[in-house]
């Protein structure tokens, strides 16, 4: 006599859940972001942690997706801004974002810390560029010098003569149409006349440009000496009257 068992449907299992405040680990491994170059990567791994804060137990597979894609592209924001020739400022900056609890949702806190390495061939691409970047910098700036020295040239007009005889000797009668298409051109500003001591400089220059007979200029000359002497400058007041001492009666300036 056979007897028949009825065969018992096993149970479902639970859904994972998380309870609150129970801090998970979480690892991102092999994950691959760009850099200040679009085109080449760092290699990242994350190790990061999360928890829930919220009363009561929550479906803890979608915490995990929401946790890693939380940490990936906070890294990511980062890095992207960093060169991977670099490696320890980038890791740090991404260190010093990921290391914060920080909160992506409602009840979700998120912390973590980054690992980066560089493949040989994303070096490689990134030293390839650093040297065109470099070529293209100092091109740039030996093309800036050479025109900077043309108008220091052009800006004069003694400069700008002996420029265009040199140049064109036999086209001497063409440097008159030349002038009146340069009149006005200011010559070049030095990186140290920045600020009020460039104001000041250009201001005097003007000013002594300005003063055309010898009377003015000395009236000018009286003028800083006084101010020079309120001061309290004895050395430039001594200075300035041994550079601009006055004629003798009768005598023809040099």
């Amino acid at each position: 006599m056979s007897i028949l068992r009825r065969r018992r449907t096993p149970a479902r299992p639970a859904p994972d859940a998380t309870d609150t405040g129970t801090i998970h680990p979480l690892v991102l491994s092999g994950e691959r972001m760009a850099s200040r170059i679009s085109s080449v990567f760092f290699t990242v791994r994350i190790t990061g942690s999360w928890q829930w804060t919220l009363p009561g137990p929550t479906g803890r597979d979608d915490l995990v997706v929401l946790a890693r894609e939380y940490l990936r592209r906070q890294a990511a924001g980062v890095l992207c801004g960093h060169s991977v020739l670099d490696l320890a400022a980038a890791q740090d900056a991404a260190n010093s974002t990921l290391m914060q609890w920080r909160r992506p949702a409602s009840g979700l806190e998120v912390a973590g810390t980054a690992e980066l390495d560089v493949a040989a061939a994303d070096r490689s691409l990134a030293e390839e560029h650093a040297r065109r970047q470099q070529a293209a910098d100092l091109e740039h700036g030996e093309e800036l010098h050479r025109l900077t020295q043309l108008q220091r040239v052009l800006a004069d007009p003694d400069l700008r003569r002996m420029w265009w005889i040199a140049r064109f000797p036999d086209r001497f009668d063409d440097l008159k149409p030349l002038a009146q298409a340069l009149e006005g051109l200011p010559a070049p500003q030095e990186a140290q006349d920045d600020g009020l001591r460039g104001d000041i400089r250009r201001f005097t220059d003007e000013l002594v440009t300005a003063l055309h007979t010898p009377q003015q200029r000395q009236v000018f000359v009286q003028a800083l000496v006084q101010t020079l002497t309120a001061l309290g400058h004895h050395d430039l007041t001594t200075a300035a009257v041994l550079r601009h001492r006055p004629h003798d009666p009768g005598s023809t300036p040099a």
